[in-house]
């Protein structure tokens, strides 16, 4: 208690050290670097990696775009050619006539030379940077390219993808957020019985959520995924221990002297429960941090804090809020809408087999489609984009044009014989999908040494260390075709050159999906496994944890088996993340009604009054918190045009309506198949089987019981 005193009597400086906060938070909000470049969070040891950074540091190259420029005469791409050479952060600009050097007599040029960089109605443009693929001034140039190449010109490759990800994240953040602010309003003013509550609510809320993202700036940036999800998870999630500490407040008014004893009493029984509550979701988001794929840990780590400071802010600021607030909350309260519970748990328990059929007859759909959704997800973030978006367009232009959907670059050692790089090229040209491999030896063919060309032309191929090759394929990024024409092309290069390296967008994607395999299983387990450990001692019981975590599982086969039976493709970070969010989010809802459940019980209740009871008191909160979480997410997953966004709110917003479905139905049945053998493996619990009878109307007679708990 001594803590909630100080709570209440420090209040008015809790509220000035919180607005004070918020100066620094904002500007570490605003100093925070927003990653849009998924690749960036491979493990550093992988060959496409290194190679990516080989590249740059060898060749100055980092950076890579196709530019395909529709109805230009010769002349006029000469220009724009030299105009893009001039824009800052541009390393190289590779075309035909590039390579057709004044120099080099064009009758002794390879003729698939002029047909890879020419069409009927286009030419093709390869452009390097000397920057990073995500960099903020690669970004910067490709909008100057953009800006100067017009209506006839369509700029691919992975920079472009970001830089129209980034741009569409900045336009559309604002709005759902402010969607997600309003719709959890709603729901509250509904379910909750104040109609200024809500507010205080997300002032208290926003202000944690402020304080989150603002210290996100140790971290020196964060993913765009986790920016945007963030906020709206932690709204969303934070929001039940604000209900709670509301719920308790308002009880204690009625059994305390005055208003701030009440909240003292309120906030010393807010804080056990909350804490109880959060260490599960704070494992559930902890759980991500166990990914090879490091975006887990960028999501884990922040949504982990967020919920720290989520309680925080519940046991403290909030409760100021109240007490500052109190006499305009207590005279805008109103009845609630949700009726009294009784009736229907009784009806819930009465009829418990029935549920119990239904959970048998529910598992073995809901797990064939989980797990053919997760086989079917993508990996190609350009289809996260809508169609119209200027990347989306250019990637389409590239491919009816020069019949190109992926380039992978190869580099192999500068001091193999030119004669072992031709057998290389030639060999890999015969691999399925490869449409052309361009080299230094492609470009002078059999009939040029090496030394006739230019500095300047031989540069852009071939370092001190390296040299480099183009392979341009009909095969889409991340697609099974293109994945084994990679697996083909690194078997050709190794037996060339161990050393060799293939990087690229599809070779760091196939990668991606090699390593996110992996993780998705081992999320689950430390996440199941870590969730479950807390459980057992929360309860203190060996049997319930499986019970919660069976109950949440299937909520997550259904909500992830969905997908594929509306055939239904989801991004591949979906899966893995939602899988872990909703275990560790909605848990909660099984752990409430399960401790008041084991309450009754101790009591010396029957197995069935126990249910109905813990029933009956937990139903408002899991309906306020189901509903809350819903009303926060949905609106997002309506609004968005970014597929990656807009896909994982709308499973976390079904993901909470299948929860606490699964909770309100199928957890009472369960407790009462299971009753004795809860009772057996729970501490506090094993004396209840004991001198037991039965009526007739199936409930307990707990004379013996109460008898021995007096």
């Amino acid at each position: 208690m001594r803590f909630s005193k100080a709570v209440v009597r420090y209040r008015i400086p809790i509220l000035i050290v919180t607005l004070a906060l918020m100066i620094p938070a904002v500007l570490g909000m605003c100093g925070t670097r927003i990653n849009y470049d998924m690749l960036d969070y491979l493990p550093d040891s992988m060959d496409t990696v290194i190679g990516q950074d080989q590249l740059l540091e060898d060749f100055g190259k980092g950076a890579f775009s196709f530019i395909v420029v529709e109805n230009m005469p010769d002349r006029d791409v000469a220009t724009l050619c030299e105009k893009i050479k001039g824009v800052e952060h541009v390393e190289t600009v590779l075309w035909y006539s590039t390579l057709a050097d004044l120099s080099i007599p064009k009758e002794i040029l390879p003729d698939e030379l002029y047909r890879e960089f020419n069409s009927d109605n286009a030419t093709l443009v390869a452009v390097f940077f000397d920057s990073a693929t995500s960099a903020d001034v690669t970004m910067d140039a490709i909008r100057e390219i953009r800006s100067l190449t017009g209506k006839q010109c369509f700029v691919s490759g992975m920079s472009a993808l970001v830089t129209d990800l980034k741009d569409l994240c900045e336009k559309e953040e604002p709005i759902y957020v402010g969607l997600a602010v309003l719709c959890a309003m709603a729901a509250m003013m509904l379910l909750l019985d104040g109609w200024l509550v809500p507010f205080v609510f997300l002032a208290s809320i926003g202000v944690m959520i402020l304080l989150n993202l603002g210290s996100n700036y140790f971290f020196g940036e964060i993913s765009y995924i986790t920016k945007a999800l963030s906020a709206v998870l932690q709204l969303a999630v934070t929001m039940d221990y604000s209900i709670f500490l509301w719920h308790s407040y308002n009880e204690q008014r009625e059994k305390q002297a005055d208003n701030k004893e009440a909240m003292a009493c309120a906030i010393h029984e807010t804080l056990t429960s909350v804490i109880g509550s959060s260490v599960t979701t704070v494992a559930g988001f902890a759980a991500l941090c166990f990914m090879t794929f490091t975006l887990g840990r960028d999501l884990g780590l922040v949504m982990a804090k967020g919920v720290i400071f989520g309680v925080i802010g519940c046991v403290t600021v909030l409760p100021a809020l109240i007490l500052v607030l109190d006499k305009p909350l207590q005279a805008t309260r109103h009845r609630s809408l949700i009726p009294d519970m009784k009736k229907f748990a009784g009806g819930v328990a009465r009829v418990f087999p029935v549920f119990l059929v239904i959970f048998a007859i529910l598992i073995p759909p809901a797990l064939y489609g989980y797990n053919k959704t997760t086989d079917e997800v993508y990996y190609d973030m350009g289809q996260c984009l809508p169609e119209d978006m200027e990347y989306v367009i250019a990637n389409s232009k590239l491919s009816e044009e020069f019949d190109i959907a992926s380039t992978h670059m190869v580099l192999v050692n500068a001091k193999m014989p030119a004669r072992d790089v031709r057998a290389m090229m030639d060999e890999m040209e015969q691999v399925d999908g490869v449409k052309y491999v361009l080299g230094l030896e492609s470009v002078i063919g059999t009939r040029v040494p090496e030394e006739i060309l230019p500095d300047s032309i031989r540069s852009i191929l071939k370092s001190d260390r390296w040299e480099l090759l183009l392979i341009n394929s009909e095969y889409k990024v991340a697609s099974d075709a293109v994945n084994q024409q990679i697996t083909s092309l690194n078997s050709i290069l190794k037996k060339y050159d161990s050393t060799g390296m293939l990087i690229g967008e599809a070779p760091c994607m196939k990668d991606m999906i090699d390593t996110t395999d992996r993780d998705f299983q081992v999320v689950n387990a430390v996440s199941i496994v870590a969730i479950f450990v807390i459980i057992a001692l929360v309860e203190q019981s060996a049997l319930l944890p499986f019970i919660l975590i069976a109950v949440i599982e299937l909520a997550i086969f259904i909500n992830l088996g969905l997908p594929h039976y509306l055939g239904q493709s989801l991004p591949f970070i979906a899966p893995i993340c939602i899988s872990t969010i909703q275990l560790g989010a909605t848990v909660d809802y099984a752990i409430l009604m399960t401790t008041r459940y084991k309450a009754e019980r101790i009591r010396g209740n029957s197995k069935h009054d126990s249910v109905v009871t813990a029933l009956t008191a937990s139903i408002p909160s899991i309906i306020v918190s189901g509903l809350g979480l819903f009303a926060a997410t949905f609106g997002v997953a309506v609004y968005s045009d970014i597929d990656i966004i807009s896909s994982m709110c709308m499973l976390m917003a079904r993901g909470a309506l299948v929860s606490m479905l699964c909770v309100i139905f199928l957890l009472p049945a369960l407790l009462l198949l299971c009753d004795k053998p809860i009772c057996a493996t729970t501490i506090g619990m094993r004396h209840i089987g004991k001198g037991t009878k039965t009526t007739d109307n199936g409930n307990e007679s707990r004379d013996t019981a109460k008898a021995e708990v007096q």
